[in-house]
């Protein structure tokens, strides 16, 4: 028998379920309980946003082999985002897109990788003649909106 020591953590406004946690160490503290299951959402959050917009867990990766190759460098893929995201904001003040539906406070990996997309793929001032510095007739606003919407693209 081994014992146990529960922790119930409830939402004093009601709005979120409550949540046990445990330890096997009856002496450990609440806090200490509790803790490194909080810690645990940043992990579950980068799998998510790997699952979106990386491809994890896609048909293309349905045999061993496959996942032993993409899943490598998918991670290397995700780190190199991440820290190219870093270094275009080192004050961490990515610029965060906001939904009528949806208001959140802090970028996700789909922010830092539209953000990268953007500065990879410049100012989007083509140019179809060596003579002519118009893109084709769109309107700068136009051409900005769609840029947005490109680089939030899954």
């Amino acid at each position: 028998m081994v014992p146990i020591r529960w922790v119930l953590v409830r939402d004093p406004t009601g709005r979120l379920e409550p949540r046990a946690s445990f330890s096997t160490c009856p002496n450990d503290r609440p806090r200490a309980i509790v803790q490194p299951f909080v810690q645990r959402w940043t992990i579950e959050t980068t799998f998510e946003e790997s699952r979106a917009h990386l491809g994890f867990e896609t048909q293309r990766q349905w045999s061993d082999r496959a996942m032993e190759r993409a899943t490598p460098c998918l991670f290397g893929l995700y780190s190199v985002v991440v820290l190219r995201g870093h270094a275009l904001h080192p004050d961490g003040k990515v610029p965060v897109q906001r939904t009528a539906w949806y208001a959140k406070s802090y970028a996700t990996f789909a922010d830092v990788l539209a953000a990268v997309r953007h500065h990879c793929w410049g100012d989007f001032t083509f140019s179809t003649a060596t003579h002519d510095s118009d893109p084709g007739g769109i309107p700068r606003s136009e051409l900005s909106r769609l840029a947005q919407a490109v680089c939030y693209a899954h």
